[in-house]
């Protein structure tokens, strides 16, 4: 339905989104995922008409949309303000983009019934505004950028003001009425956890580009590059060299090890960086077979349905997520399972550093 097409665009003279391209299909929920400065806000921007890029296209089932203005787009827009009117009501609110479009006032009505039933607050629709919680004010803006029917929802960071519990109930209670409303959503944030809660597809943008697109679980399996594993809090990084392709094994400062899968296939002798995922330890082994090291633990914290492990070994600090903890001071060797072994080549895509 929508296609971003090669878009660039600058601040301040320094090039700020570089060659962004991607879809958004029918029904579907794209978040894009980056740091602050990477260019995400802008690009909503861009593809709600509020801005112009340098060059590129945002097309609308295949037609170009420059030019279109921004209320003939027929795209809602959400921001982490809300920016509700506080001197009128929750249907006033809720209303306002209905009666730009000089609608009947029963089909008006009608519309506000719908939306403010769909969002669980069709109880305070006479409530001013300022006396809902933060919460509640959220899914008015909801329900105001839902009730003109958008051909696309964008969402620029609409929880990043409130408190983490907060964000994650109405964090599921978003990907729900997104789901019900079947209307396309682009949804910009910075925060991970969020954004595997909401998202069908993740985008991470990374210097302008395009880092990695793909599903949470895929994007969190197999990094593409060294920034986006960073980037997801995957810190569990070891430096080492193959020396042998078939089957792939890497000589590392803590051991050999023989990951199960890896970016791309690396020729013998290519320097190459381990990630171990924090959740693939094996437990204590007993020789100094392949997929193991030798570790201290250093701290242990309970997490309410596992623990977090923190290990030293050979200067460097890995951490796992174990059902059965070990004891602060324990030596020995580990093993790790194979599948829980990713390779990444050193130039395996955008944002390596």
């Amino acid at each position: 339905m929508l296609t971003v097409e090669n878009i660039h665009k600058q601040y301040e003279g320094q090039p700020l989104l570089r060659g962004v391209s991607f879809e958004v299909a029918a029904g579907e929920t794209v978040c894009l995922l980056g740091a602050s400065g990477s260019g995400k806000s802008t690009l909503l921007r861009i593809i709600a008409g509020l801005e112009e890029a340098e060059s590129g296209r945002v097309l609308w089932q295949g037609n170009d949309l420059r030019g279109v203005p921004v209320h003939e787009r027929r795209f809602g827009l959400m921001f982490q303000d809300y920016a509700l009117f506080p001197h009128r009501s929750v249907a006033q609110n809720v209303a306002f983009g209905l009666r730009m479009q000089n609608l009947p006032s029963a089909q008006i009505e009608q519309r506000v019934r719908e939306v403010l039933q769909r969002v669980n607050l069709n109880q305070f629709a006479n409530r001013r505004v300022t006396d809902l919680s933060g919460g509640e004010q959220q899914r008015v803006a909801l329900a105001r950028a839902l009730a003109p029917h958008p051909r696309l929802l964008m969402l620029d960071e609409p929880l990043g003001a409130l408190d983490r519990a907060l964000r994650e109930e109405l964090g599921q209670f978003l990907r729900e009425v997104l789901h019900e409303s079947g209307v396309p959503a682009i949804y910009v944030t910075h925060d991970q956890e969020e954004a595997f809660t909401i998202a069908d597809r993740l985008i991470l943008l990374h210097d302008g580009q395009v880092a990695q697109s793909g599903q949470p679980a895929e994007v969190v399996q197999s990094p593409a590059s060294l920034w986006v594993a960073r980037f997801l809090g995957l810190t569990n990084l070891l430096r080492g060299r193959v020396i042998e392709s078939h089957p792939l094994t890497v000589q590392t400062d803590l051991g050999i090890f023989q990951p199960l899968s890896c970016s791309s296939v690396p020729p013998k002798g290519e320097s190459v960086t381990l990630l171990l995922r924090p959740g693939g330890l094996a437990g204590a082994a007993a020789d100094e077979g392949v997929n193991t090291f030798a570790a201290q633990v250093k701290d242990v914290i309970f997490r309410g349905e596992d623990y977090r492990i923190t290990l030293h070994s050979g200067g460097i600090s890995l951490y796992f997520h174990v059902r059965q903890p070990l004891a602060v001071g324990w030596q020995g060797r580990l093993a790790v399972h194979a599948d829980a072994l990713y390779c990444l080549r050193e130039a395996s895509g955008v944002g390596d550093v």
